[in-house]
């Protein structure tokens, strides 16, 4: 990413936060230069990004100003704090950068945008997408990589195409994607699940059901589960990987906050794949915006062909505005800048949820256990007192302003829930997190008490 983009992040996060007030004056230009060890002309571009966003003015011979956005807040005001929704924060929607780069799109690719396109997904956005996977160790050649209406799209047509080992049987963690198991269960297509908990998968029942069932395929979150928010380790993920491969199983991993990752060592499944069992698929509606409704999908050899034929049945292609304005954003920067800035801010509250967690259970006797995490996410979960109840605990929290969801969703109808309490923060604003914590720690105690 260019330092100007990194330095852009930086300011945007002083303005807006409590360092200015508004009508403040920047420090020179001189001084941005040697207080960030960078080029004038570095500072120079930076205040004229942040100038075109009305974050700042300049004042002839004089320098720049703070302007502040009063109620600026794309989200409505609400008294509310909001654990259960997973959807990304409006408040870190690129909403500007975006526009230009549909407006750029339009300009572009005028005389394409507007017939129909390719099944695979527009041509010169393939190469763009090869290298954005190649970061997250995901190396795969273009004819194996397919642009799709989002990660349920590719799920789909997954659970609907016959696959080479000539098995049926769809295999999924429990608790897991809940509109997958929607899917699969209004469609009636044969599923069953595996217990996952904060420590994993028992890898020997896995093994005993790869062994004994037709197991077409099994659906992975391998980091930041949802709605668990774990991630296996290495061990694990070698360990799974492998029992695919002596037992003819293919592996569809859902890495869709791949872009959240903090620990540069930290690899998918498909790194350590080397018998094309492994079907990686990624989405950019967690960190850019829902409504943008794009994915990828990396298909093995095996499967491209039939995967490439059953998508055009299905919608001849995805969106090619939203295609073409992905790449312009992903060639020109943009979505670098906008990954650490959503990177930054998602860490900052995860670690607030985190330790707030941490300090409440240490002073609760047996009320709730929560998974330690290394690198934690942005959403987890809490196995509460089995005399805890979540249904009635909803309304409970609602009176006090927090918003929690039941977890029933997640579980296939017929499968054995654990009582657990998920937890998501993406939209929660960090000065309210430690508070509300504490709230819903104490609504916990009365209810068991």
């Amino acid at each position: 990413m260019h330092k100007y983009m990194s330095l852009q992040n930086e300011l945007e996060r002083l303005i807006e936060g409590d360092t200015y007030r508004d009508g403040d004056k920047l420090p020179s230009i001189r001084e941005l230069s040697r207080q960030y060890q960078c080029s004038m002309s570095t500072i120079i571009r930076t205040l004229a990004e942040l100038e075109k966003r009305h974050l700042i003015y300049s004042v002839d011979k004089s320098g720049y100003y703070v302007v502040k956005k009063h109620h600026a807040s794309h989200s409505p005001l609400s008294p509310f704090t909001d654990f259960a929704t997973s959807a990304p924060d409006p408040d870190v929607f690129p909403y500007l950068d975006f526009q230009h780069c549909i407006n750029k799109a339009i300009e572009t690719y005028k005389n394409d945008l507007f017939v129909y396109g390719t099944a695979q997904g527009l041509p010169t956005l393939i190469p763009v997408l090869q290298k954005l996977l190649a970061n997250h160790q995901v190396f795969a050649q273009p004819p194996h990589i397919v642009v799709t209406s989002g990660v349920q799209q590719a799920l789909a047509l997954l659970a609907t195409i016959p696959f080479p080992n000539g098995k049926t049987n769809i295999l999924i963690e429990q608790p897991g994607y809940h509109l997958l198991i929607e899917y699969l269960e209004t469609h009636k297509l044969p599923v069953m699940g595996i217990k996952r908990t904060g420590a994993g998968l028992d890898l020997d029942e896995l093994e005993q059901l790869f062994h004994r069932e037709s197991i077409k395929f099994f659906y992975t979150m391998p980091r930041f589960h949802s709605p668990l928010g774990t991630t296996y380790s290495r061990q694990d993920k070698q360990a799974i990987v492998e029992l695919a491969r002596k037992y003819d199983v293919y592996l569809v991993e859902d890495d869709h906050l791949a872009d959240l990752e903090q620990d540069s060592k930290a690899d998918p499944l498909f790194s350590y794949d080397r018998s094309g069992h492994v079907i990686y698929l990624k989405s950019f509606s967690k960190i850019i915006f829902p409504g943008l409704r794009l994915g990828v999908a990396v298909i093995p050899e095996s499967l491209t062909d039939i995967f490439n034929r059953f998508k055009k049945l299905l919608d001849i292609d995805s969106s090619m505005l939203s295609q073409a304005a992905l790449e312009i954003y992903v060639k020109s920067g943009m979505f670098d800048r906008h990954k650490q800035k959503i990177r930054t801010s998602y860490d900052r509250r995860a670690r607030l949820l985190t330790d707030s967690l941490i300090r409440e259970q240490a002073r609760t006797d047996g009320l709730f256990r929560f998974p330690m995490m290394k690198h934690p996410g942005i959403h987890t979960h809490l196995v509460l007192n089995e005399r805890l109840s979540v249904p009635r605990l909803v309304p409970v929290l609602k009176k006090q302003f927090i918003l929690i969801e039941s977890i029933d969703r997640h579980y296939l109808s017929d499968f054995p829930r654990d009582n657990i309490l998920k937890l998501n923060a993406s939209t929660v604003k960090e000065e309210r997190i430690e508070q509300a914590v504490e709230q819903l720690v104490e609504v916990l105690s009365k209810a068991q008490r």
